[in-house]
């Protein structure tokens, strides 16, 4: 009986998201840092590749199944970037890397831009062993507009300026409840429940 999955992330809002959006399952979601594993390698250019790297990474130092979410902001007038590169888009305009450094500097890229289309994207891969040759996989995507300033005090990374315009509000404006219910990784997340309980189960 599957009970632990570890999940190889050191994000505390990710993994606070991912626990309780998975407590339907029943399954212990252990970071990765208690078990004393360090952050895989993240080469490659898209979200799949990069959670599957890390999921496989966590999978071998720990001998349990991994989950693994790759996630960032695709801004349509970047042609989908900063994407993979979306924690470190800070460091790229001289600013130290961070949340709140994210969002300013990609206020600062926007400014003179009209088209302020945007997805948040979320890619969770699950394997049970590291060579698992039918490893889940699970996309969930929220499109929404920059916001020209930042707005709300919840959630985390780019939540203050993705603005959702069916709900008026930024994520970050949102009940924590609401923006699980229509986030990308939560819908993500109830993609990826879906195949555990139908392959893992």
């Amino acid at each position: 009986m599957l009970k632990k999955i570890v999940l190889a992330s050191g994000n505390p809002g990710k993994l606070a998201e991912l626990q309780a959006m998975l407590a339907p399952l029943g399954i212990e979601l252990v970071p990765q840092g208690n078990l004393d594993i360090g952050e895989a390698e993240e080469p490659f250019r898209t979200f799949v590749e990069n959670a599957l790297a890390k999921a496989r990474h966590a999978a071998v130092a720990s001998g349990l199944p991994a989950l693994a979410d790759d996630a960032g902001l695709c801004v349509d007038a970047f042609g989908g970037l900063p994407g993979v590169d979306t924690a470190f888009y800070a460091t790229r305009f001289g600013y130290d890397k961070g949340d709140a450094n994210n969002v300013r500097a990609l206020l600062e890229q926007l400014r003179s831009e009209s088209n302020r289309r945007a997805a948040l994207v979320s890619t969770l891969v699950g394997v049970r062993t590291p060579d698992d040759p039918e490893p889940l996989i699970a996309v969930g995507r929220a499109a929404g507009e920059i916001a020209r300033e930042p707005a709300g005090s919840n959630g985390f990374g780019f939540d203050p300026v993705m603005y959702i315009p069916a709900y008026g509000q930024t994520f970050a404006q949102l009940p924590p409840a609401v923006k699980n219910a229509i986030s990308h990784r939560g819908k993500a997340a109830r993609r990826m429940i879906d195949l555990i309980r139908e392959r893992w189960l």
